[in-house]
């Protein structure tokens, strides 16, 4: 009985594969192979042994003639099943051709040695076959089949196969379907070698279809691989290779060291047929997902574009794999999660880091701080990868600082924890609409974040980021060039004292102006400036005007338009190249001078102008711009602009501020001292001196004594002084002091000493030691061991250690305080530091250099070191507000959100 199917394969000249029946839903088609009675055809080869000579061309003809079409066959007897798939030895004919025949005639089979009596049908065939041996056709050819290698295995170097052939054109043909994505073939590469290989289908991912019997297929497995199999098996293709499964540039990785890959088991590619690309058709049929990361390797030619609509239409159909995706509401440019506008105009005014920046809209001017979408940049807090933090935002800064730029918010990630949410968007800057995102990426300054499958919270050109990571990864650029760099040296702070600033002046003074950065705006006329050329940041004064202080914590009150003033400088000198020029350096090492943007704008000036700063008379009127700073008064009085707002001529001019009061207490301890000296390992501890006693009065006297006779001394033998001595010690800078011995080496004749009067600590020779004459004895040590009370500063570990200490000393060396003892551990005094001249402490007893630190995210409450701080309940409610304020603010430590406070 005739029975029909289709040809679904060819095994050899002589053997078919047949497909008898549709697929059930997740189960394979059935199949049967058809051995053709009579003839025999050379056997192909397999990695175990080689190909028979002719049976590439015998399977090729029949290959040709048969795949893909209707038979029509019989069976003459059954065979073993092989893997429950029947076999069957018969015959079988295509559009009346019988098989068989054909073969015998074109020279690609030969006849078998019959055992019965020939029939005519058989007699035929002996004639066929003679014809063609006579003729010379197929395997009776007498030159014999053409030389070819076959290699079965994928490359060895897979890596150097990739770089040969990525991209190129090759002809192949699929030898079998793994699943509707996954297949391999036989590339016929040049000179008759022909290279088995396995590929994934590039941008694209079908559900895995079964590969053993009893193994269960995932969900439309099976009708994804019908698709490509019916499609694509045994048929000729163009083969184009993109990509090993992984790229070979990991961000950060060490380089030098790393050894040669294994050969890799699967390449990635496209597979081209006459009608198109599989892959479209499928994600199109529903039988595939998109895979993201491979947008890259499609970015020429538009390939990802049309995967996309392709998916688009599926989910529309809601076709196999998308049946049961949710329904979501296409984005708009309608009102965003917090009420702000989707789409809209604005300026930059601050870059966070390589992934994050603030921006001020052009129609309300609200600020608000956006993440690029689908962009990760560097980490700073990564020693790795903190050189390229750093250089990822100064890219930014150059490109984005002050420019106008069109915004889009594409989602709102959620809050989390004590974070904020935070707007993600597409900055699109410059009249090519350029998205800085993609831009920085191609710059390898960041990566493109992997989002889970069928996230729709991501960047509307995350294909193009895709795009451009590739091409970083390709051009091994940025963080994907393997090289590392030593983490960026923190800028020495030349502000940090009086002392530390002075040197610089005459220095300054000769530069005129001078190139600088604004690295941040403490206020309204107080900058952090970076000289980058020279690794140092400063402190920079405006001179000639004074701007109204800002609120240093929460508790205090700031001055009539501080914060206006504070927020204009913000956003009009914050991070811009600058220019400026020093005059002098004030007491606590801060240079007084002028600041110039866009080459002419005096900063000054402007602020006077804006009526955000008065000019201060003393100081201007030995400027050069002194009458610019009087006209833009003038101009901000007669407009009535912010602090001139309620200016009146005949009223007083200027409401003078409150007189500090530093009589409010908590206790009745209090001290008047300076800081002598600063130590910073093992914590902050410092030593002071007890100003207003007797004590500092009579040191005074003895310094003056003590100096006259040194310097009218006879020449001392070379002591060896023990430990606990009191001696005369020369210090480093050439002058003698008492000082009281640590411990001392007689090997290697130096000892460490502790300089009673000051709190100084040095390791110094034996020939720079005296003994202490007796009639320097009787007066104690003037110098005092103390703590802050109640706080630690962040640790040594700590990327903000050498700019908590910084803040500390801008705030107290070289400045007469008043302190608090609050507890007193032996000699070691735990102290509450006030800033007499502070004008929040008229308004707030609590208020303190203490809660300043804490405010500044540069140290934190020490709860396991402080077992007084129960005893302190109104104090520590204070304390926990300054801290509040800094995580809200993201200051200091508290600027990346993930550090956690002692319990």
């Amino acid at each position: 009985m005739s029975m029909k199917a289709i040809v679904k394969s060819v095994i050899s000249g002589d053997s078919l594969v047949l497909r008898t029946g549709a697929p059930a839903q997740g189960q394979p088609a059935k199949e049967r192979v058809l051995h053709l009675g009579d003839v025999v055809a050379p056997r192909m080869g397999t990695s175990a042994r080689d190909d028979e000579p002719w049976a590439y061309e015998s399977r090729e003809f029949l290959r040709a003639l048969t795949v893909g079409k209707p038979i029509t066959f019989t069976t003459a007897h059954s065979l073993p099943p092989n893997d429950d798939v029947p076999r069957d030895i018969g015959n079988g004919e295509i559009n009346g051709v019988d098989l068989a025949s054909e073969l015998l005639k074109n020279g690609w089979a030969k006849l078998k040695e019959l055992k019965r009596e020939p029939t005519e049908e058989d007699l035929k065939r002996r004639e066929l076959e003679t014809e063609a041996k006579t003729a010379g056709k197929g395997i009776w050819n007498p030159h014999g089949p053409k030389a070819r290698h076959i290699h079965y295995m994928m490359p060895e170097d897979s890596q150097g196969f990739i770089t040969e052939w990525k991209g190129k054109s090759i002809d192949a043909i699929v030898e079998q379907v793994k699943d509707g994505s996954t297949l391999r073939l036989r590339l016929l590469m040049p000179d008759g070698e022909h290279q088995f290989i396995n590929i994934a289908l590039a941008g694209v991912r079908a559900a895995r279809a079964s590969s053993k019997q009893g193994e269960p297929s995932e969900p439309w497995g099976e009708e994804g691989k019908f698709f490509t199999e019916s499609r694509l098996l045994q048929r000729f293709v163009r083969a184009q290779l993109l990509s090993l499964p992984t790229s070979t540039a990991t961000p950060f990785q060490s380089g030098g060291t790393a050894t040669a890959p294994p050969p890799a088991t699967i390449f990635i590619g496209n597979v081209l047929h006459p009608a198109g690309n599989v892959a479209e058709h499928l994600v199109a049929a529903g039988l595939a997902r998109i895979v993201d990361w491979h947008a890259g390797m499609l970015a020429q030619g538009g390939g990802m574009e049309r995967l996309r609509a392709a998916e688009k239409t599926a989910k529309e159909k809601r076709a196999c794999l998308y049946a049961n995706i949710p329904v979501t509401s296409a984005k708009s440019n309608g009102p965003a999660v917090n009420g702000g506008s989707r789409s809209f105009d604005a300026t930059v005014v601050r870059v966070w880091s390589g992934d994050q920046i603030s921006v001020v809209e052009k129609d309300n001017g609200k600020e608000r701080r956006l993440q690029l979408s689908s962009t990760r940049g560097p980490k700073l807090s990564d020693p790795k990868q903190a050189f390229y933090a750093q250089e990822a935002r100064e890219f930014l800064r150059k490109r984005l600082i002050g420019k106008h730029v069109k915004v889009h918010i594409d989602f709102i990630r959620p809050k989390e924890g004590e974070f904020d949410e935070r707007e993600c968007a597409t900055i699109h800057i410059g009249n090519q609409n350029v998205n800085i995102a993609e831009q920085l990426i191609d710059k390898g300054l960041a990566s493109v974040v992997r989002h889970k499958r069928d996230d729709e919270d991501r960047s509307p050109d995350y294909d193009k980021l895709m795009a451009a990571e590739q091409a970083a990864v390709n051009e091994q650029r940025g963080i994907h060039s393997g090289k590392e760099h030593p983490a960026p040296k923190q800028p020495l702070n030349i502000s940090e004292t009086n002392h530390r600033a002075t040197p610089f002046i005459n220095g300054f003074k000769r530069q005129g102006k001078i190139p600088a950065i604004v690295d941040y705006v403490a206020a309204g006329s107080r900058f952090k400036i970076l000289l980058s050329k020279d690794n140092q940041v400063l402190t920079l004064v405006l001179g000639g005007i004074r701007a109204p202080r800002t609120a240093r914590n929460s508790s205090e009150k700031p001055e009539p338009y501080g914060q206006e003033a504070s927020d204009y400088a913000t956003r009009r000198f914050m991070q811009r190249d600058v220019e400026i020029e020093v005059f002098d350096v004030d007491k606590s090492g801060g240079f007084i001078g002028a600041l110039f943007i866009n080459k002419t704008e005096n900063a000054a000036v402007s602020l006077v102008k804006e009526g955000l700063a008065s000019v201060h008379s003393y100081s201007a009127d030995t400027l050069p711009w002194a009458s610019a700073l009087y006209d833009a008064e003038t101009e901000a009085k007669a407009a009535k602009r912010n602090m001139w707002s309620d200016y009146d001529e005949e009223a007083e001019k200027v409401t003078a501020l409150p007189e500090a009061d530093d009589g409010a207490a908590l206790k009745p301890e209090y001290l008047d001292i300076i800081i002598s000296d600063v130590r910073i390992h093992n914590g902050l501890n410092f030593s002071i001196q007890i100003l207003n006693t007797e004590g500092i009065a009579s040191l005074e006297k003895l310094m003056r004594d003590f100096s006259l006779h040194h310097n009218s001394a006879q020449q001392h033998a070379s002591v060896t002084p023990r430990s606990g001595d009191l001696v005369s010690a020369k210090f480093s800078d050439g002058q003698w002091y008492r000082a009281k011995v640590r411990r001392a080496s007689p090997i290697k004749k130096e000892a460490e000493v502790t300089f009673i009067d000051y709190g100084n600590q040095d390791t110094i020779p034996f020939t720079s030691i005296r003994p202490l004459d007796t009639k320097f004895r009787s007066l104690p040590g003037q110098a005092h061991d103390a703590r802050l009370s109640f706080i630690k500063i962040v640790d040594e570990k700590s990327d903000f250690h050498l700019e908590a200490v910084d803040r500390f000393r801008q705030l107290c060396e070289g400045r007469k305080l008043v302190a608090n003892v609050d507890y007193r551990e032996g000699s070691l005094l735990h102290l509450r530091l006030i800033d007499p001249l502070d004008p929040a402490v008229a308004n707030d007893p609590l208020a303190c250099i203490n809660a300043d630190l804490l405010r500044d995210g540069l140290a934190s409450i020490d709860k396991k070191g402080c077992k007084y701080l129960p005893s302190y309940p109104q104090v520590l409610k204070k304390l926990a507000s300054a801290v509040t304020e800094a995580k809200k603010d993201r200051a200091g430590m508290f600027e990346f959100g993930d550090v956690e406070e002692d319990e």
